[in-house]
């Protein structure tokens, strides 16, 4: 980190408060950031993180305390705009790029100046020279349509678009959970870059619940809980045990793999898909945790969609569902934004509490207080709307939409994006109880150690099964070795 120390900070909050009803999201937070250096911000998943990035951001306006930008007391004409111009970028978990734009029209969105004859081609080479220089070998075209591209893809141009500048300074990028659609060697790319940033000068919030990356990558590391500060210290001083301790969870052990192998009974797979192309036919038998892995983009999405089609009706519900689905990308393919939490929850067990259109309104919210319980929704109401919780218990709605089904096969699509590692945890040996029922989960995951909770992994290249890893076998070098197409020994 560059010596930066006569410098004013490129933002200092203090004392800052603000709540929502009855839940207190900021309680008395004092937060600094200076040039040349990147911030770990971490907390459970209602901790107060969001609520802080959009504070700076100028999205959410304070109840007490003050914001200064860059030396400057702004904190009663704190706005968006105010602190765009002070040069604070912000990639937030849920993207915001326009589905229906070209990557290079949705520069122009983020980059007023990018005006007059010729500013297609401007936009062009700017988010192509960023994409180059952060994700090298990205393979993205800025003529391409946004809703075209993988959502590792979008996640890759909102990031660069973030940190590229035409006119405009970039003096501090918030990125909350950057990583949580990139593959491991993105993930990477990304980090050595915010070093760079840094170095040069720059200011970085670095918001994830993959605390590796957040000890790799930040100089100091805040810890937040309930909406206070529990934790300020250099990142030096942190072991991931130590911040999870400091979070106020203890991660439970891995839960160990199943060490039976059904097929060696001769039982019929739950689901399978024909070999065609692969090298490696996909089965999945009863009680297992199957997980596909390998590089983002190669085929795995598409393969949990094509077999949940295979288990599914075209157009009408059933009562009795074969297949559930829990999507990554939830804004699209997860939630129904204008509905209640509960709603979204019970949406697939309605059926089952309905008598002649009237639905059993008691039985629905037992439901929803059970699984509120189970899996940690933070909120005082389920009946506010899914949008008023935070990214992370937006999941655990989906988790539990789908494990309060009867489906026997579960689909998952990455689906521990933003969810806070306490909870993965929870998730990971809830899984096991469901598959030791005889409950099948396939898992596509872009995190090693939710790969490594699986029973069995089939590794993905160019959209094609290149391997099939089970028990001791399973690990990140074999997958890395599959991925790049050399056979592990």
């Amino acid at each position: 980190m560059n010596d930066e120390s006569q410098l004013p900070a490129v933002i200092a909050v203090d004392g800052a408060r603000k709540s929502f009803g009855a839940v207190k999201a900021l309680d008395g937070v004092d937060f600094t950031v200076a040039p040349g250096q990147c911030i770990g911000l971490v907390g459970h998943n209602g901790a107060g993180k969001s609520t802080l990035v959009n504070v700076i951001n100028g999205g959410i306006t304070l109840d007490q305390g003050t914001i200064a930008l860059a030396g400057q007391n702004h904190s009663s004409g704190h706005s968006i705009a105010r602190a765009r111009s002070g040069g604070i970028r912000c990639v937030f978990q849920e993207l915001s790029l326009c589905p229906n734009l070209t990557v290079l029209e949705n520069v122009r969105i983020a980059h007023r100046t990018l005006t007059g004859f010729g500013w297609r081609t401007r936009a062009a080479k700017l988010i192509s020279a960023q994409l180059d220089t952060i994700f090298p070998g990205h393979g993205i075209s800025a003529g391409s349509v946004v809703g075209d591209l993988s959502i590792a893809q979008r996640q890759m141009v909102e990031i660069a678009t973030a940190f590229s500048r035409d006119s405009d300074p970039v003096a501090l990028v918030i990125l909350d959970e950057p990583t949580s659609s990139l593959d491991a060697s993105r993930a990477h790319q990304l980090i050595e870059y915010v070093k760079t940033f840094t170095a040069e000068g720059g200011a970085v919030i670095f918001i994830s619940h993959i605390l590796g990356e957040i000890l790799e990558a930040a100089h100091r590391v805040i810890v937040m809980r309930d909406g206070k500060v529990v934790g300020d210290r250099p990142a030096s001083e942190f072991t991931v045990p130590g911040l999870v301790q400091a979070m106020g969870s203890v991660a439970a052990k891995r839960q160990a793999r199943r060490e039976t192998d059904a097929r060696a009974s001769g039982e019929a797979p739950v689901v399978a898909r024909p070999q065609h192309t692969d090298a490696v036919a996909f089965r999945a038998f009863r009680g297992e945790l199957v997980g596909l892995a390998g590089l983002s983009g190669h085929g795995q999405t598409e393969t949990l969609v094509d077999l949940y089609k295979s288990l599914s009706s075209d157009w009408r519900a059933a009562r009795d569902p074969k297949a559930a689905f829990v999507a990554g990308d939830r804004l699209i393919d997860g939630i129904f934004p204008i509905w209640s939490i509960l709603r979204n929850m019970s949406i697939t067990v309605l059926a089952d509490w309905s008598r002649r259109g009237f639905v059993d309104v008691a039985r629905e919210i037992g439901f929803g207080g059970d699984w509120k319980q189970r899996i940690g929704i933070r909120s005082d109401d389920l009946e506010n709307p899914i949008l008023s919780l935070s990214g992370g218990n937006q999941q655990k709605a989906l988790f539990a939409r789908a494990l309060g089904s009867r489906a026997e096969v579960v689909l998952m699509d990455d689906p521990m994006r933003g969810v806070d590692i306490g909870t993965k945890q929870d998730v990971y040996a809830m899984l096991r109880q469901e598959a030791d029922k005889g409950r099948t989960f396939v898992w596509y995951s872009t995190e090693m150690d939710e790969v490594s909770v699986c029973d069995r992994v089939y590794v993905f290249r160019d959209g094609r099964i290149v391997a099939e890893l089970a028990g001791d076998a399973v690990s990140e070098d074999a997958i890395l070795a599959a991925s790049f197409g050399e056979r592990a020994a």
